[in-house]
């Protein structure tokens, strides 16, 4: 095949460190806005982006010449940077994040469960939340090294 294509669907969810509540108010919509743009530019189209004051969930397409990894650091860096540019004080992202593959067929339910992220997280913790998802998808981690 003389071309390559690609259609991977990638559920990059990260929290902010210490799980600080940074992300309130109007500043809530505008970085879900803008973590969108970001992906847009670099070529990894965004589908859903959505969260609670302590986290987000972006669901997008991941470019066929870009890694996981680089995707996920352009994404932290410039919103970090844009979070403090809005006087957001010590702003930072976690280390890590966690990153999940999607279906086709199953888009339409990620894209709702991440709409509805502050109900979701009205009876349950972020923890609890990525421990289901390391759960489900059969990841094994260490609880010393997930969390900061």
């Amino acid at each position: 095949m003389p071309q390559s294509l690609a259609r991977v669907m990638v559920h990059l969810v990260f929290s902010t460190k210490n799980r600080e509540a940074w992300i309130a108010g109007e500043v809530h919509g505008d970085l879900h806005a803008y973590l969108g743009g970001v992906l847009d530019t670099i070529g990894c189209p965004s589908i859903q982006v959505g969260g609670t004051e302590d986290h987000v969930h972006i669901l997008y397409s991941l470019s066929r010449t870009l890694t996981l990894a680089k995707v996920s650091e352009k994404v932290k860096t410039s919103s970090s940077r844009w979070m403090k540019q809005r006087a957001v004080g010590t702003f930072s992202w976690q280390t890590g994040y966690g990153a999940f593959s999607v279906c086709e067929a199953d888009l339409r339910s990620v894209v709702r469960y991440i709409e509805r992220q502050e109900a979701h997280h009205a009876h349950l913790s972020f923890q609890d939340e990525m421990r289901d998802f390391f759960r489900r998808n059969q990841l094994q981690y260490d609880e010393r090294y997930v969390w900061d």
